[in-house]
């Protein structure tokens, strides 16, 4: 088991609103009036009002090449990423102190909006002082899963290494991937929905010396849960091609919420003797309005339970991967009771569930 000790935050420069990016897409797109007034009220009904970009909106009106877009997503990756893990090592919200680079023992460092050989976690390693036995374990391809999973095999590790600690990086930079020629609706359905998002979390083992580093109530991970739906490749992900990602979309989420993750869940709960009425909070990735909606509609529990998860999606919109991290990081600013506990979910490519079950704890 581990603690979650911080979150920091590496958030983009560029913030904006849900009403200038719908008449934004109006200039991008070439749908006729009629498909175009069909598509546009996507924006209206996904409950966000704003997002943050790595690049300004010009960059969206011009066409871009594979090379151009993953060029640039190397070098604004790294410099965000290590604005997140700075802000999470020296984060006096969470910490009594701040945490030195070299006292860092595993960097997972989680990503789908770029490829990067060496991965950036190498590039991390030599701008910032962390021991060169470092050890490093890069997810690519989790897609909104990949917070929740990078949370989880760094909670493995620290179980069988309790006296070490971890980093969790996850850097998405979903508006590179953007393509302004793809005129597929589930492309003009992820303008509506997903921004640029990057977060790190430290998680300490049980006997490292860090954990007296803590402030207030945070979470424990106890407990990790997989689940991946067999024949459903092709509800969400990337089709790569020439000019970069194009994003694979479908409508069936929701629904799938309310069958395959109402069944995993169930599960979950089954194997710990839980229900739904003994967790405090969900930790949900918000997918979207509608999935969290499903979500709600499944577990028949008070909306107030997933607050930060609506906060998130309405003030950052879907950041894939690093969005889980962002709505851990405000339940962690609340004063949460000892010993109440918590699920942190998300849904991913494959298509998959993850669940982590955790305990707060002075």
């Amino acid at each position: 088991m581990a603690y979650i000790c911080s979150v920091g935050l590496g958030i983009p420069d560029y913030h904006l609103s849900q009403q200038y990016i719908k008449q934004m897409v109006q200039q991008i797109f070439t749908f006729s009036e009629r498909e175009i007034n069909r598509l546009l009220p996507v924006f209206d009904h996904a409950q966000i009002e704003q997002r943050q970009f790595a690049v300004s909106s010009d960059w969206f009106l011009e066409e871009h090449s594979f090379q151009e877009r993953n060029d640039l997503y190397l070098k604004l990756a790294k410099e965000f990423a290590l604005k997140a893990v700075d802000d999470c090592l020296y984060q006096d919200n969470f910490l009594s102190h701040p945490i030195a680079y070299q006292d860092i023992d595993m960097i997972i460092f989680v990503s789908s909006t770029g490829v990067a050989t060496p991965s950036l976690d190498a590039h991390l390693i030599n701008e910032r002082p962390f021991r060169q036995d470092v050890q490093r374990m890069p997810l690519w391809g989790l897609g909104c899963a990949g917070g929740a999973i990078g949370l989880a095999r760094a909670n493995d590790w620290l179980t069988a290494n309790p006296e070490k600690c971890a980093l969790v990086i996850c850097c998405e930079l979903c508006s590179l991937t953007f393509q302004k020629g793809d005129l597929k609706k589930s492309n003009l359905i992820g303008t509506a929905l997903f921004g640029d998002g990057i977060s790190a979390a430290l998680l300490v083992g049980e006997q490292s010396s860090l954990v007296q580093r803590r402030q207030n109530a945070v979470p424990r991970l106890l407990h990790s849960y997989s689940y991946t739906k067999k024949g459903s490749l092709s509800v969400m992900g990337w089709q790569i091609t020439n000019t970069g990602f194009e994003v694979i979309f479908s409508k069936s989420i929701p629904a799938l919420v309310e069958n395959f993750w109402q069944e995993h869940i169930q599960l979950f709960f089954e194997q710990h003797h839980l229900a739904a009425n003994d967790i405090s909070a969900f930790i949900a990735h918000p997918g979207g309005k509608k999935v969290i909606e499903a979500m709600q509609k499944v577990l028949q529990v008070d909306a107030k339970k997933f607050q930060h998860s609506t906060a998130i999606l309405k003030s950052h919109g879907n950041m894939s991967s690093a969005t889980v991290l962002y709505v851990l990081r405000s339940w962690m600013e609340e004063a949460v009771y000892t010993k109440e506990k918590s699920v942190l979910s998300a849904l991913g490519p494959g298509f998959s569930s993850e669940l982590i079950l955790m305990e707060w704890m002075h």
